[in-house]
């Protein structure tokens, strides 16, 4: 598989959390909400013109931003 960012993924994919940029705010904030790396995610929905975007993670749904999801790695 191949590494790519979390905001390139269309609605419907899954995938795993590799990593995030070295922005250690956003790091602790994502910890705080689960999203971890190693932990599976589902991209929902986008919102138009770089909006939220929508991702399932374990049990549960979140929006981040569109810069915040630029900033994290899968595969």
């Amino acid at each position: 598989m191949s590494i790519k960012q979390l905001h390139e993924l269309l609605p419907g994919e899954s995938a795993q959390i590799i990593s995030f940029h070295k922005d250690l705010t956003l790091q602790s904030r994502l910890v705080e909400m689960g999203i971890l790396p190693g932990v599976e995610i589902r991209l929902l929905k986008k919102g138009p013109f770089n909006g939220p975007i929508e991702i399932k993670v374990r049990s549960y749904e979140v929006a981040i931003r569109y810069k915040d999801a630029m900033k994290i790695n899968v595969s």
